[in-house]
């Protein structure tokens, strides 16, 4: 895809996706989902989504839908791509979590992250963050599965 610049208005919706990730339910998702939530299987994931009314369906719904909002408004042309890939860390960071399972969990959730494919599919930083996050995250669980023998 043509590469365009950021204009003053994609500034401000980047300041106001900060913004709304500073509210105290997102924030409190957010921590829930970066930091304690890591799936090992499609199986885990199911449990969440299954889990209808609780506090984690609800934060899980919180922030994927938060994150594919923004993508969605990257893939639709409101906010330009490289800005996005550049201010943000999160959106890939938890794509990675759910990347190994997504087209098993995509039969449960057919629509499950599919902004975040399309932006990826476009952006080749943002494939460079995922990669990245996939990495850290791969080690991540080795160490886990190490410190559990």
């Amino acid at each position: 895809m043509e590469s365009t610049l950021a204009a003053r208005e994609d500034a401000v919706t980047i300041l106001k996706l900060y913004e709304l990730r500073q509210e105290s339910v997102m924030r409190k998702a957010r921590t829930w989902m970066t930091a304690e939530f890591w799936p090992s299987s499609a199986d885990e994931v199911r449990v969440i989504l299954d889990d209808f009314g609780s506090e984690k369906n609800s934060w899980f719904r919180q922030v994927t839908s938060y994150w594919e909002m923004a993508a969605a408004l990257v893939n639709h042309g409101i906010l330009a791509q490289e800005l996005f890939v550049d201010a943000n860390s999160e959106p890939f960071s938890l794509a990675a979590k759910f990347w190994p399972y997504l087209q098993e969990i995509r039969t449960q959730s057919p629509m499950f992250l599919i902004q975040m494919e399309r932006l990826l599919e476009r952006s080749a930083g943002g494939r460079q963050k995922l990669e990245f996050h996939l990495q850290r995250q791969a080690a991540r669980r080795n160490r886990l599965q190490e410190a559990a023998r």
